[in-house]
């Protein structure tokens, strides 16, 4: 028997699933499914129908964000003796999913750990998007209280990368609303359904891809982008024209927000610019 074939060695083996199309299930993960003891699994339906395709019959154990320390105590236990692997419903496990906190365990227990890649829906739909990939930041879920997402929006603002969020498909609007507001003049792009039979990427401004989703109600597992900001070259004057522009109907610390947006200037200096301009 070759040590392929074999047994696993104990430990825990974080393990990438497909996104939609069980297609990229890669190979290596598919021969550890295949040899370890036990799956650890968000949701046991959803990794039973992955097992059951690749012809594998395995103990699946139910571990998400709301299992109890003393069901995650058994787990790092068990991996001295047995390899466990961990996987979420799609994808990477522990982006947007749990697992942290076992792997964190595990590692301080003195676990072996390993970490099978493969899919992932942010940087499928970055790869997709073609909105500038050299610099990106994932960050997840946007809050579903609109005052919770704004602040979100605006604590990034000043990111000069793309963002990549995750996001629900009955939430997709307002989310666009938002940023067309928070972020002006900003590219987006809405990837839905990666990998599947009707895979999209739809980008635009986020008004008009706004006013296309309002049309036609999205579905489907959705990955927002937002485009870096557009570097505008402005000169002093340039920006006291448009601080004074600002300044007519909005505070000081507002007129400085835009125009920090909008040309990529330093908001405190341009506020500190926008209090002399009023004092004139």
């Amino acid at each position: 028997m070759s040590e392929q074939d074999g047994p696993l060695s104990p430990g825990l083996y974080i393990v990438a699933t497909p996104i939609g199309n069980l297609g990229d299930i890669t190979m290596r993960a598919a021969d550890v499914l295949a040899r370890c003891d036990g799956i650890a699994c968000e949701d046991t339906r959803v990794t039973q129908k992955l097992i059951r395709h690749l012809g594998i019959s395995k103990p699946l154990w139910r571990y998400d964000d709301h299992s109890a320390l003393n069901d995650r105590q058994r787990l790092v236990e068990s991996m001295q003796t047995r390899a466990v692997a961990l996987v979420s419903d799609a994808g990477m496990p522990l982006v947007s999913d749990p697992g942290f906190r076992l792997v964190h365990d595990a590692r301080e227990a003195g676990v072996p750990v390993t970490v099978l890649p493969g899919a992932n829906a942010p940087l499928a739909a970055l790869a997709l998007s073609g909105l500038p990939n050299d610099r990106f930041l994932f960050a997840g879920f946007l809050p579903p209280k609109d005052k919770a997402r704004r602040d979100v929006l605006e604590e990034l603002a000043p990111v000069r990368t793309t963002l990549i969020f995750f996001e629900t498909a009955p939430r997709l609007t307002k989310s666009l609303a938002a940023i067309a507001e928070v972020l002006p003049g900003r590219e987006v792009a809405v990837a839905r359904e990666l990998t599947k039979l009707y895979e999209e990427c739809r980008s635009g401004s986020a008004k008009d891809v706004l006013a296309h989703y309002e049309a036609h109600p999205p579905k489907g597992e959705i990955v927002l982008l937002v485009g870096p900001p557009v570097e505008v070259e402005a000169s002093a004057e340039d920006a006291d024209a448009m601080l004074r522009e600002a300044l007519k109907t909005e505070k000081a610390s507002k007129a400085a927000a835009q125009v920090a947006k909008a040309t990529g200037l330093d908001r405190k200096l341009l506020y500190a610019r926008a209090m002399e301009l009023k004092g004139q």
